[in-house]
């Protein structure tokens, strides 16, 4: 009924990566977009600040094809005046002018070329870099519902996969199929206007191999299908198996574990070989066509020099022109697939990007500042459910006084982390009402409510970096005196000091911390915090009974003087709270101190008394 804790981004915490957080692949090869005309149109409109600069690559790319096409041509003359030159004197000047000329155009062709690529470095950076910004900001404004519906893999696969899908594919596909266009049809209207009877032969060679290809393509597809879907599930299946590897060996499940990824591996193993056998065929393929044309080529134009309806130097330009006419064909059907995967990944992103909002909360100017806040927290019958036709929390009412314990308690389920929640303004409730000192909460920006309370969660959150930047979190100009007192507090200054380079250790693998040392550590942020309101949830779980002990006694200080709301299991250590709530089934049953509770005789007594039964 309540949530994990974090399934919910703030200021305060960070997003553990959820199941599967290795996440889906994204876009996989093949994966096709929903609509292609409106993705695209929708791609263009998003990127028109870097349009320009696209538009000049594209030029400087179609002018580089161009360049290509005319070589040839200029080629076919030099051979014609060499060609005279064996009857008669060979004309030096008209060949030396060709070969300039033909110089000249390669040098352009060239600096164009490198123009285009530098041009399309940036858009492709620009484009990626906006992408990333916009999505890392998407997700500090998304309501926490959308991450109950999908797993933080898949956030992770849009930021990552999609994102380089996007950028390097729309460099890639865009500049190849306006190469490969160019070349297409320029050599085909090159070939025209030489020699009908020579185009046409390019072109029947020319499809014989376009057609076993497009049947490779057509078969091997399923294959490459097959063959993400399976690595995807040996990745799912590696991680999840290494993630509980001392479970695995605990159960000596070695044995099954092995049948399951030999099984896996087996099936992505024989996608993966015939995927490979298939596409491996293309080149062979493609170079036996291009050699075929090759060979028509010159068997006909031998035949029609002989007849004398062609010059020997129409051959050169066709074994020329015949390669840039084969050449784009597979070049344009792999552009053709790879701007589908564009497309849909981009369709993913957008989709992400344009996710419904959390509400805009700039109009609101109440503001509660931490130091003049005293800490009297109302709610007011409460309902609220995670989905509307499921309400959890029917009709919640307490008071919290400045400076107490309110300590909240009660079985798997019974929406205790749900109440921390809507506190935090992690979710809006249904009906009714939840205020600090007589101001809603809905009156307040999530901000100003988040900066209102220390947290420390059940589920620790270290990133990589220095234990300093750990604690202090969030906070700046924190003393070294003000870290040696909050550690020496929990208990964690002695272990600290002990490290090579003390408050500047990076947190990483080396670095071996038990799930206790971390705990602390987060208790610790919470004391940095010194926010006015306090909330635990199962802030002591990991911790040893001694630590507990001393743990207890630290966080005793960091409440005094605070409104603090404490999540327990261990019911043995919320006995000083001020007021007990006993929540079941979304309601609260019964509510007192701890001695009271305990002679009503309800279900508060039953589930202490059954923490401390005897077994047998």
């Amino acid at each position: 009924m309540s949530k994990k804790e974090y399934e919910h981004g703030t200021a305060k915490t960070a997003p553990r990566r959820g199941p599967g957080a290795g996440g889906p692949p994204g876009t996989r090869p093949g994966e096709k977009a929903k609509d292609f005309k409106g993705s695209i149109v929708k791609l263009l409109k998003y990127n028109k600040a870097v349009l320009p600069l696209m538009g000049v690559a594209l030029v400087l790319s179609f002018l580089t094809s161009i360049f290509t096409i005319i070589s040839p041509d200029k080629l076919k003359e030099m051979t014609a005046e060499i060609e005279k030159g064996l009857i008669a004197s060979i004309d030096m000047q008209a060949i030396g002018n060709i070969a300039v000329f033909l110089v000249v155009i390669i040098l352009l062709g060239a600096v164009f070329g490198y123009l285009h690529s530098v041009l399309m470095a940036i858009v492709t950076q620009r484009v990626s870099r906006k992408l990333r910004n916009e999505i890392s900001e998407k997700i500090n404004v998304l309501p926490l519902k959308y991450f109950d519906n999908t797993t933080f893999g898949d956030v992770l696969s849009r930021v990552t996969n999609d994102v380089d899908t996007v950028a390097h594919t729309l460099n890639q596909s865009a500049t190849q199929l306006v190469n490969s266009i160019t070349l297409f049809v320029g050599s085909l209207l090159m070939m025209l206007l030489t020699d009908l009877t020579m185009t046409i032969t390019a072109i029947v060679s020319s499809l014989i191999g376009f057609v076993l290809m497009s049947l490779i393509m057509a078969s091997s597809q399923k294959y490459f299908l097959g063959q993400q879907k399976y690595l995807g599930d040996l990745n799912g299946h590696v991680e999840e198996i290494y993630a509980g590897h001392m479970v695995m060996k605990a159960f000596n499940g070695q044995k099954k574990e092995g049948i399951a990824f030999d099984e896996v591996n087996k099936k992505l193993a024989d996608s993966a070989f015939k995927a490979q056998f298939l596409s491996g065929l293309m080149h062979p393929i493609m170079g036996f066509v291009g050699n075929l044309g090759y060979v028509a080529v010159c068997v006909v134009g031998a035949i029609l020099t002989i007849n004398g309806k062609i010059d020997f130097a129409v051959i050169v330009a066709f074994i020329m022109y015949i390669r840039y006419f084969t050449q784009p064909m597979t070049q344009i059907a792999q552009a053709a697939t790879n701007l589908q995967s564009t497309v849909a990944a981009a369709e993913r992103v957008f989709e992400f990007l344009e996710a419904e909002e959390m509400e805009d909360e700039s109009h609101k100017e109440t503001i509660l500042k931490g130091e003049d806040v005293i800490g009297n927290i109302s709610f007011e019958h409460v309902k609220f459910g995670y989905h509307p036709d499921k309400i959890i929390i029917h009709d919640f009412s307490a008071q919290a006084k400045s400076g107490e314990k309110i300590a909240i308690v009660g079985p798997t389920g019974a929406g205790k982390t749900t109440l921390v929640n809507l506190l935090m303004r992690f979710y809006e409730v249904n009906e009714g009402n939840i205020s600090i000192d007589g101001v809603p909460v809905a009156n307040l920006t999530r901000e100003n409510v988040n900066d209102l309370f220390g947290m420390v969660l059940q589920d620790t959150w270290l990133f990589e970096g220095t234990i300093r930047e750990n604690i202090v979190y969030g906070k700046e100009g924190i003393t070294d005196k003000r870290l040696d007192e909050v550690c020496k507090t929990v208990g964690m200054l002695h272990f600290i000091r002990t490290l090579p380079k003390g408050y500047d250790t990076v947190l990483n693998d080396k670095v071996n911390l038990s799930a206790g040392q971390k705990q602390l550590l987060t208790i610790a942020r919470a004391m940095i915090e010194d926010a006015p309101m306090l909330i635990l949830d199962e802030a002591t779980s990991s911790v040893d009974t001694r630590t507990e002990v001393l743990i207890q006694e630290a966080m005793d200080r960091l409440m005094q003087g605070r409104t603090s709301f404490v999540i327990a299991h261990r019911l043995s250590t919320i006995r000083n709270a001020d007021l007990i709530l006993v929540m079941k089934d979304g309601d609260v049953i019964e509510s007192g101190t701890h001695e009271a509770l305990i002679q009503q005789n309800g279900f508060y007594a039953e589930l202490y008394n059954s923490q401390f039964e005897k077994v047998g």
